[in-house]
């Protein structure tokens, strides 16, 4: 972790914030298939569902909030206990300086004492780049280890155009025939 930034678990009084960050994706790019910007009470509410059972982190530089980074369920029953789906957002005047490798790297540390063993990413991907979406997520993804192991065509749609979505995938642990229980987050913050 560089000498200013520090990570740590969101809470609901940081949604405002969040929200700030999230805003811009929604608004101007198609990295997210969200058309609106949600209200900072259903964003609050957002970071408590998710800290039920996962980690939700915040990386703060200077005193400012500049990302955040969260799991949620692959999918709801039982037999994907050791699958989650991950997530990242950076304010966009930080990108490229190492911080969402930085948060990323902090919430696969916090799963992987969670007992988590795949990790997937849902990105969105255009066949060209355009004004609202550059590949740089999958890329980004690619150098923490993931592999592409899905590819959805035109299933999106934003800003007039049809953007298709990848599935990349990351194995934390090893595949047991009695895997370890998850542990909720609050056993290991």
């Amino acid at each position: 972790m560089s000498a200013t930034l520090s990570i740590r678990l969101a809470q609901r009084a940081d949604a405002k914030d969040l929200l700030k960050i999230y805003e811009p994706y929604v608004t101007g790019t198609a990295i997210t298939f969200e058309y609106e910007v949600p209200s900072v009470s259903e964003f609050a509410d957002r970071i408590s569902n998710t800290l039920k059972r996962y980690p939700y982190l915040v990386a703060v530089e200077a005193g400012q909030i500049i990302g955040y980074a969260y799991a949620s369920p692959f999918k709801s029953r039982a037999a994907y206990d050791w699958a989650v789906e991950t997530t990242v957002y950076l304010d966009v005047n930080v990108r490229g300086k190492g911080f969402g490798k930085q948060l990323y790297l902090a919430l696969e540390d916090a799963l992987k004492k969670q007992n988590i063993i795949n990790l997937y990413a849902c990105i969105a991907y255009a066949s060209s780049s355009d004004a609202h979406l550059s590949n740089a997520s999958a890329i980004f993804h690619e150098h923490l280890g993931y592999t592409q192991v899905g590819y959805f065509t035109k299933c999106g749609y934003k800003f007039d155009t049809w953007y298709d979505m990848i599935w990349m995938e990351k194995m934390l642990n090893e595949h047991s025939a009695n895997p370890p229980v998850l542990l909720p987050v609050t056993a290991i913050f």
